[in-house]
């Protein structure tokens, strides 16, 4: 199950808030041990302009991509 939500300060730490439908669902109790997979989800802004200085067209991409799926 993937899940997104806020990061809260905690003392000295930061945490997640997990939702009580998602615990109930999952079946996930107190002091339980659960996995959490962590990925930071990107803005806009910060994707925007990653590929300055590309120098080859998205045409040229395709071409190079079919031919690596020959």
């Amino acid at each position: 199950m993937e899940l997104e939500t806020k990061t809260k300060k905690w003392g000295n730490s930061i945490g997640v808030v997990i939702p009580k439908g998602i615990l109930e669902k999952q079946k996930i109790k107190e002091n339980e041990i659960v996995i959490v997979s962590i990925k930071k989800k990107l803005l806009v802004s910060e994707v925007f302009g990653a590929l300055k200085g590309w120098k080859k067209s998205a045409q040229e991409i395709k071409d190079e991509m079919r031919k690596a799926w020959k």
